[in-house]
C-alpha cells in the first residue's frame, strides 16, 4: 500500500469512519508519546537509553524477583508518568466510541490515559500501572501508593512485596483479555492500527484475526505491516485523529 499525501489520507481515513459503525482500534505506545511518556525503540525511547541493565532485563520478572530494588528504580522513573494527561488521540477515540463508532480499544499500554479521557471498553493486554497487589495476601494498592513509596513497596497489612499488574517479559498475558480482544477484532469492520511498530508478540499478532473491511495503518515509522493496510498514514496519531469529524 502507498502512502497517501496528508491530507487525502484524512479524506480517505474520514469516509471509512463515516460509512461504519464497528471500528476497533489497536494501539501502542506511539499514541501516547504525545502525551509526553517515552515509547520503546523511537530513537529517544526507553531502549535507546543508558542503565546499568539493558530495559529488557529490567522489566522481566526474573529481574523483578532477584532485584526489586533496581526494578523499582526504573521503574518509578521511567514507567509511572502520573502526571500525564491524554492527548488528541485519546480524546477523539473516547468520542468515536461515545457517538458508537468505536467498540473497542484494543492497547499495548499500561499507562490509563484511554480511560482518563473517557474510553470504557479498554482491553488492556500488558496490564496496568493502576492496579496493583501484594504477592503474599493480595490486597490491591493504587499508582499513587507505589509511586510514594521509597524504594520497594510493601503491603500495609502484611508486609509482601507489591507487583504492579503489568505483563513482564516471561509472563504470560491474560487469556480473558487475549480472548476478549481476539473477539473484538475478528468481529470488527474496521481495524484501525495506531502507534505500534507491531514487533511486540503474542500482542501483534491479533491483528492476524482481523477478516473486515479495512484495515488502517497509522504510525510515524515503518511496519512489517504497511504492505497490507488499506489506508497508511506515517504521520503522528494525534495529529491525525484530531481532524477526524465524529458525525
Amino acid at each position: 500500500m502507498r502512502k497517501e499525501e496528508p491530507m487525502e489520507a484524512i479524506k480517505q481515513l474520514q469516509k471509512i469512519v463515516d460509512d461504519h459503525d464497528n471500528i476497533v482500534f489497536f494501539g501502542g505506545a506511539g499514541v501516547s508519546t504525545e502525551s509526553g511518556i517515552p515509547d520503546f525503540r523511537s530513537v529517544d525511547g526507553l531502549y535507546n537509553q543508558k542503565y546499568d541493565y539493558p530495559p529488557e532485563t529490567i522489566l522481566s520478572h526474573t529481574f523483578f524477583m532477584k532485584n526489586p530494588e533496581e526494578f523499582y528504580r526504573f521503574y518509578h522513573d521511567k514507567m509511572l508518568a502520573l502526571t500525564a494527561r491524554p492527548n488528541a488521540a485519546h480524546r477523539k477515540l473516547a468520542e468515536l466510541e461515545e457517538a458508537g463508532k468505536l467498540k473497542a480499544v484494543v492497547t499495548q499500554n499500561i499507562d490509563g490515559l484511554h480511560q482518563a479521557a473517557g474510553s470504557r471498553k479498554v482491553l488492556e493486554l500488558h496490564g496496568s500501572v493502576h492496579r496493583n497487589y501484594c504477592m503474599k495476601c493480595h490486597a490491591f494498592y493504587d499508582a499513587g501508593y507505589v509511586a510514594e513509596a521509597e524504594g520497594v513497596p510493601h503491603c500495609r497489612e502484611c508486609g509482601g512485596m507489591i507487583k504492579p499488574d503489568v505483563v513482564l517479559y516471561e509472563e504470560g498475558l491474560d487469556q480473558k483479555t487475549i480472548q476478549e480482544a481476539i473477539s473484538v477484532i475478528s468481529h470488527a469492520q474496521v481495524l484501525i492500527v495506531g502507534g505500534t511498530s507491531l514487533v511486540v508478540y503474542p500482542a501483534a499478532g491479533l491483528i492476524q484475526y482481523f477478516s473486515g473491511d479495512k484495515i488502517v495503518l497509522i504510525n510515524k515509522g515503518a511496519t512489517g505491516m504497511d504492505k497490507s493496510a488499506d489506508l497508511l498514514i506515517q504521520e503522528p496519531i494525534g495529529q491525525v485523529l484530531e481532524q477526524i469529524a465524529v458525525r
